[in-house]
């Protein structure tokens, strides 16, 4: 305990991090706070029918990923899901499309285009979502009086405005987040709002646990986190899991100064992916429910419930098959072994046994190949794990948390974070992190 103190006390005499960590804390309330501002003309306290709705099914999922907006009706109860959207749009085109190939290779130009494409792109998703939003929200609970304005043009096409605003907003706050704060902004933003849903749930289970309502009492409660604890555990090590491939520099000597002749070694993941393939796969499962929604005035189309229903067969078979896939084709746009071995090459290196070049590059992909299918079959059984729980009784805004998408962001968002922070700390040797003049930092290298 005296260790975590002293270390939260070196972070604080950090300026440049101290100024980072406040600002990441502020874009974080403002982002909060606009998750309670109800759309102008809506009565906030008759959206029990459309919070009811959210308690179950995919819905679930968007008002999580949403921190509770989505149910509340909120200014930003889109949340950042349609940029995701876009991006999976961009990031195919970039594979499929030479245009767009033709951008990634122009450098930071070239990914400002992409960028400026993907906003654009994000803006027309929200111009055909907004509307679905607002259209179920009419046929949830518009009946019920909770349009103080009435049902009219102006009112929709406003309130559709401001969600596509909200939304964008949003985007904003996740890139002044990834520039001034700590980083991975988005990917904050989304564990901000899984992270708020957390309280509720685990209170709901402790009281259906104490009232006896799903069976077990408290000894099946304390179970349950035991069990919840070792997924967080084997998700983390599924994460920082790699292969290492050794690598030999030849030596050489400039001056009276000897360079290379070391052998070191390039950390090749397990899952090299991380959280993306997972926050894809469920974007593109997000395409039933929008549709229901557009399409359904009660969403009883037997079909569409299934591919919307988070823990029936039909989508846990549909969402395993599209983690994998993306686990590949993010892994294949993200690692590439040709440019790999061409700077090994260039740095006179080589793998032992390996020749430099084209060989070197098959050998990095062969590699890459064999732990990408495990690693995928691991974070998708990870990603079911919610549908088991719901099984043995848990609630299913608990179950959430058991696995899946909630505790695979949460896991990577957190590491992610932790190291932004620890490479601060690392530069300037405090004692507080540092053990005795050196500690082994998160690859295992001694960092002195």
């Amino acid at each position: 305990m005296k260790k975590i103190i002293e270390t939260l006390k070196n972070i604080w005499r950090i300026e440049d991090l101290r100024t980072r960590l406040l600002i990441t804390l502020l874009f974080i309330a403002i982002y909060r706070f606009g998750s309670f501002v109800v759309l102008p003309g809506i009565d906030p306290t008759r959206l029990a029918a459309l919070q009811s709705q959210t308690e179950n099914g995919l819905m679930s999922l968007l008002n999580m990923f949403s921190g509770g907006a989505f149910s509340n009706a909120s200014v930003f109860g889109l949340g950042i899901m349609p940029y995701i959207s876009a991006s999976i749009i961009i990031q195919i085109l970039a594979v499929a499309v030479p245009y767009f190939q033709k951008m990634q290779r122009e450098g930071e130009s070239g990914h400002r285009k992409i960028n400026q494409y993907t906003r654009w792109l994000t803006i027309a998703i929200l111009l055909f979502q907004a509307p679905t939003y607002m259209i179920n929200l009419r046929s949830q609970v518009g009946q019920s009086g909770a349009f103080m304005v009435g049902d009219t043009f102006w009112f929709m096409f406003s309130s559709t405005i401001i969600l596509a605003a909200g939304s964008m907003f949003i985007l904003w706050l996740g890139e002044r987040i990834t520039d001034k704060g700590v980083g991975n902004g988005v990917s904050l933003i989304i564990m901000i709002g899984i992270i708020a849903r957390f309280p509720s749930a685990i209170v709901e289970q402790f009281t259906s646990s104490l009232s006896g309502a799903e069976g077990g009492g408290l000894i099946m409660f304390l179970f349950e986190l035991i069990a919840l604890l070792f997924v967080m555990a084997l998700s983390i090590l599924l994460v920082k899991a790699t292969r290492k491939v050794p690598v030999q520099y030849a030596k050489r000597i400039e001056g009276n100064r000897q360079f290379g002749g070391a052998r070191q070694y390039i950390p090749l993941k397990l899952f090299a992916a991380n959280v993306m393939p997972i926050i894809f796969a469920q974007a593109i499962m997000f395409i039933p429910a929008t549709m229901i929604m557009a399409f359904s005035k009660d969403g009883s189309n037997p079909v569409g419930h299934l591919l919307s229903d988070q823990f029936s067969l039909p989508y846990n078979i549909i969402y395993v098959i599209l983690i994998v896939l993306f686990t590949y084709f993010y892994t294949a746009i993200t690692m590439n072994p040709v440019q790999m071995a061409e700077d090994m090459k260039r740095n006179s290196g080589f793998i032992p046994g390996v020749k430099p070049g084209k060989a070197t590059a098959d050998y990095i992909d062969t590699v890459m190949t064999r732990i990408t299918f495990p690693g995928s079959l691991f974070i998708a059984l990870i990603a079911v794990l919610p549908a088991f729980a719901v099984l043995f009784g848990v609630k299913q805004g608990f179950a959430q948390f058991f696995g899946g998408t909630s505790l695979l962001i949460l896991v990577g968002v957190v590491i992610d974070t932790l190291q932004q922070i620890e490479s601060y700390m690392l530069v300037r040797h405090y004692d507080g992190l540092l053990n005795a003049g050196h500690t082994r930092n998160r690859s295992g290298v001694a960092a002195y």
